[in-house]
């Protein structure tokens, strides 16, 4: 794709990168067909290729619209298009350049700047979002059907092992994971304590960046990313990896060193974090047969338990990690299956449900219909924002998939 930047933007570090990705793409739009919301708007302008277009014309010069930004909000950065792009074209790279040049030049209307502003104030600081959610789910017969969708009911996290190991991990406590879903980690340390390893966590770790950087708050969100470092620094050296039990902020934190290069303090420590940083799924593939063998006898005693297996896309298509959910669990003696298009969002991509119910309720129900084909008793996925989303939608339980691991030790 030949291009002529703006002077704007034309040689700064957004504007090398955004040229180099349009250059990739060769028009082909293999990108349309895997698209979440192609496939239910039917618009050119509501997909990769149409989107990759209108962010040329504004990185050109051309003056962005409301509509233009409507066009790119859809968006569910779900990167279903790069795992589909014969030509590796870095879509989700892209749509961050073009929402942030285009946030700065089209005012919001004042509910949508107001919704967005209360999502990137209290959702990334546990000390806000976990009194509100629990006030939430106090009144939360009183509170809107799409309220009442966000308040899950919490299990107990059960009790986190006392025991030392050789070798350490470091894991993301998050910010809205511990209290809307604490016996992710807590299942976490238990099976890795179970297998010699010792999870940790450092306390002052919080949000790892990705809501407000999705949110167009790039510049608040990479001081996120600042905090986040310094708090792990210190455990660094006693740790062998830092493991994300949430795929959502895995693809981010993974991510740091390109966010990051371009600071002369942070951009060899970030490296460095993006290089310790792998997925819960990465880790356990290790110790397969030692699950096997702790849990032959327990499986033998009873049915395989059949369970759908939902990759989030942060997963399949942000990290391209696939495969390795299903051989853990399989090794462990469960019966898992892929539901039908697998490859599709189920549409909770963050905020996306909040700032676009129809749509991604519309997502969801599709994905539901294709998980409840497969005759699974049980959903398990690897994403705080997938876990709730689609538990909203359906009374079969849908957990992480550590936690089922935890429940058969």
């Amino acid at each position: 794709m030949q291009t002529n930047l703006a002077d704007f933007i034309k040689n700064t570090a957004d504007g090398i990168e955004a040229e180099a990705i349009l250059r990739a793409c060769v028009h082909c739009g293999f990108c349309t067909a895997t698209c979440p919301t192609y496939q239910i708007l039917g618009d050119e302008l509501d997909g990769p290729r149409g989107r990759i277009y209108l962010i040329k014309q504004v990185l050109e010069g051309a003056e962005p619209t409301r509509k233009t930004q409507l066009h790119l909000d859809r968006c569910l950065t779900c990167r279903n298009c790069e795992s589909t792009c014969p030509s590796g074209v870095k879509y989700g790279r892209l749509v961050d350049i073009g929402r942030r040049v285009v946030e700065e030049r089209v005012p919001r209307p004042p509910a949508d700047r107001l919704k967005r502003t209360l999502l990137k104030e209290s959702l990334p600081r546990s000390w806000v979002f976990k009194p509100a959610f629990k006030a939430g789910q106090l009144f939360r017969p009183l509170l809107s059907p799409s309220l009442q969708d966000k308040l899950p009911a919490v299990p107990p996290a059960g009790v986190w092992p006392t025991r030392t190991h050789a070798r350490k991990m470091l894991v993301l406590d998050g910010c809205v994971q511990p209290s809307m879903a604490p016996n992710i980690n807590a299942a976490t340390a238990r099976v890795l304590d179970a297998v010699g390893v010792q999870l940790m966590i450092a306390p002052k770790a919080g949000c790892c960046g990705a809501l407000r950087y999705h949110l167009n708050d790039q510049d608040a969100a990479l001081d996120e990313m600042r905090r986040t470092i310094d708090a792990w620094e210190p455990l660094q050296d006693q740790v062998e990896a830092i493991v994300m039990t949430a795929s959502g902020c895995g693809v981010t934190v993974r991510e740091y060193g390109h966010l990051l290069a371009h600071d002369d303090k942070y951009a060899a420590r970030a490296a460095r974090v993006s290089a310790l940083t792998r997925d819960l799924s990465e880790i356990m593939p290790e110790f397969e047969t030692e699950l096997a063998g702790r849990l032959a006898n327990r499986v033998a005693d009873s049915a395989a338990p059949r369970v759908a297996w939902h990759p989030p896309c942060t997963l399949q298509h942000g990290q391209q990690i696939r495969g390795k959910v299903e051989s853990v669990l399989r090794a462990a003696g469960v019966d898992v299956v892929l539901c039908a298009d697998s490859h599709l969002c189920c549409g909770s991509a963050g905020t996306y449900s909040v700032l676009h119910p129809e749509l991604s309720k519309e997502l969801r129900d599709r994905k539901l219909a294709n998980l409840a084909a497969t005759g699974a008793a049980e959903i398990v996925s690897a994403n705080i924002g997938c876990l709730t989303h689609l538990q909203s939608g359906t009374t079969t339980p849908v957990t992480h998939w550590i936690e089922l691991i935890d429940r058969m030790l």
